[in-house]
This record gives structure tokens, C-alpha cells and sequence, in this order.
């Protein structure tokens, strides 16, 4: 088997060093060269044809923006996003993501560890390079979107808990659904895979477009009608009960599969907590994250669902959760919104 090539497009050298020397430990990934700036990178690109790029989104001379929004018109390739854990990286993270970049990851220091960091880093590579991507040579159309669904019965929504699961292509997936869901759908948990700063920026992006309100997670918030908690980078978020409500745990803890936060962890505490009162969908993703804490919801009495592999970025994370046998039913990304909606009108008819 062929080795993926690498290409890291970064301004500092001591980053350069770092992911060079961490991608060359591994026999299946190669290092083929580094650019300072985006102008040695296109001709390093040209010449070298690396599978997959790391890009600094801020640079000296063209900002890592300007080049990718040239890169996916001229010359498409997997894009890994390195961004600093600011505000402004952070949202030029997500519009990069809006560009065509397949993920984001934090520079070195501050939350991660350059260990932690390679880890991520090296799974990341290895789930951008199956990944197809499709020239933009103009901006990309904006879908016409199924309008929200109407509000449910106020007897639907009290005592379900929604928990949702995804990681690679997961930020467009759950813009996908959460945009549908009408504004007094039931408490809903989610954990997607990002680095912390930006699950703020994401959130908050989400919630200037979703129905209901959407907020980055914190330790011991209410699990209530109308509201989409996101679990905040580096850190796990588990779904706990005291009496009648529900609230979140926001936690640290050993990774999970290589993640902090981990699907793993909230689908568990879901099972655990809710019990048949929870619905659990797996998205998009690299791994086995979520397969088998699915699986212990369904066992559970829960309702479960995984997205297909027509419609996902990375069939990784649904398509182990398949093979356990812990979905109920396998949606297209398109259907996953109007199946949640339809299964809390009928009665939660199993």
C-alpha cells in the first residue's frame, strides 16, 4: 500500500519540526515537504502532489483563507485546518470548514499536549485522505433547506433526551439536522469531535441558526425543551438526572478513543441516565467513538439511529455502530431531522 503524503503548510518552524517528526513515526504516512507560506506551498503542491495539506490559517503574505479558497477552486485536496485557540482562529476555523476544509485541529501548547495533538493529528490524516473533495470553483449554492418542523405536543418533548454523536464532517451534519428541528424539540446532548474555543465558536454559529437555542455546554446546565447543549473541547460531558430534571456533567478524564470529548462517555451516561426515555444518533466520523455507547442505549430501551454511507464524510464511527447492531434504523443525513420528529409524533412506537 502506497504511503499518504503530507504536505504542512505552516509560518513557524518549530511547528513544521513537530508534526514532521510525529507523522514520520508512522510507516503508512510520509512527510513529502513543509512551505512557510502559502506561495512555496502551491508549488510544493504542483510538484509533489501530497495527498492531504496541513494548513496555518494565519500566515504572513496570503492568509491560510485566501489560499484555500484558491486551493479548493484550482487544485482540490483534503485541507487540515491548524488554527490558534483564539476567537479569531476559531471562526476562521469554521469558514474554513465553510471553504471546503475536512477538519480543524488546535496548535501545539495551551489545552493540548504536542503529544495529544499528534495523536489527533495522524488519525485525522489518515480519515482526510479517503476523503473525495469537489472542486469550488464557484461558492458553493445554498441548499434549499426543509423548512423547521412544526412544534410537537408539549407531551413529546418533556421527558426525551436526544443525544447526537459525529466527528469528522460532523459540523455541517449537525448544522444539517439541528436546523430542521422545531423550536421546542426535546433537551438534546451532543458531542462533536473540536478542539475548545472552537466548540464555542460553533455553537454559537448554530444558535443564530437553529430554531432552538444552541450554547456551548457548561458544567451542571439544565437539559430542557428547546435547548442543544454541545460539550466543550477538552473535556467529557455526561447526562445526569436529579429528580425530575436533567443537567450535564462537564468533566476532564483520560481521552476516549483519542477524544476529550468522547461520544462514548455521553451516549454511556445517556443509557445509564435516561434509559427508553433517550434517542441516540452516531454521524459522520473517523474510529469507533460512539459505536459501542450506542449500543448500551439501545440495549437500554433507547431508539437509535446511524447516518448512511452515501450521505456521510467519513463512514467510520456509523459503520461500526452498524456492525454492533446498535442502530434501529440507517438514515441519510438528509432524513435524520424529519425521522426524529416523525418518531416523537407517533406515540414513540418502537
Amino acid at each position: 500500500m502506497s504511503k499518504i503524503k503530507v504536505l504542512i503548510v505552516d509560518d513557524s518552524a518549530i511547528v513544521r519540526k513537530i508534526f514532521t517528526d510525529e507523522i514520520s513515526r508512522h510507516p503508512d504516512l510520509e512527510v513529502v515537504a513543509t512551505a512557510p507560506d502559502p506561495y512555496v506551498a502551491r508549488d510544493k503542491i504542483v510538484q509533489l502532489k501530497p495527498d492531504v495539506v496541513t494548513l496555518d490559517i494565519e500566515m504572513p503574505r496570503m492568509d491560510g483563507l485566501t489560499f484555500l479558497r484558491k486551493l479548493m477552486r484550482y487544485y482540490p485536496l483534503p485541507v487540515i485546518i491548524i488554527s490558534s485557540l483564539t476567537p479569531k482562529g476559531s471562526n476562521m476555523a469554521l469558514e474554513a470548514i465553510d471553504l471546503g476544509a475536512v477538519e480543524v485541529l488546535a496548535k501545539p501548547g495551551g489545552a493540548y499536549s504536542v503529544g495529544e495533538l499528534g495523536v489527533q493529528l495522524v488519525d485525522k490524516i489518515r480519515a482526510a485522505a479517503r476523503i473525495r473533495v469537489v472542486s469550488r470553483s464557484d461558492p458553493p449554492a445554498t441548499a434549499a433547506s426543509s423548512p423547521p418542523s412544526p412544534p410537537l405536543a408539549l407531551s413529546q418533548t418533556t421527558q426525551k433526551i436526544v443525544a447526537l454523536g459525529a466527528s469528522t464532517g460532523g459540523t455541517e451534519a449537525l448544522k444539517e439536522v439541528l436546523v430542521r428541528l422545531p423550536a421546542n424539540f426535546p433537551g438534546t446532548v451532543i458531542v462533536q469531535h473540536m478542539p475548545p474555543k472552537f466548540t464555542t465558536a460553533f455553537a454559537e454559529r448554530l444558535n443564530g441558526l437553529c430554531q432552538m437555542e444552541v450554547k456551548e455546554a457548561a458544567d451542571g446546565d439544565s437539559v430542557v425543551t428547546g435547548r442543544a447543549l454541545i460539550a466543550p473541547g477538552n473535556f467529557h460531558m455526561l447526562l445526569r438526572r436529579s429528580g425530575a430534571r436533567y443537567y450535564v456533567q462537564v468533566k476532564t478524564g483520560p481521552m476516549v478513543h483519542h477524544q476529550r470529548p468522547a461520544v462514548d462517555v455521553l451516549f454511556n451516561s445517556t443509557a445509564q441516565t435516561a434509559g427508553a426515555n433517550a434517542i441516540g444518533v452516531i454521524l459522520t466520523g473517523m474510529g469507533a467513538d460512539g459505536a459501542a455507547g450506542l449500543l448500551a442505549m439501545k440495549n437500554a430501551g433507547a431508539r437509535t439511529y446511524a447516518q448512511d454511507e452515501a450521505s456521510c464524510v467519513v463512514f467510520g464511527m456509523p459503520k461500526e455502530a452498524i456492525k454492533l447492531g446498535a442502530a434501529d434504523k440507517v438514515l441519510s443525513l438528509g432524513g435524520v431531522a424529519g425521522e426524529l420528529v416523525r418518531y416523537l409524533s407517533s406515540g414513540n412506537n418502537r
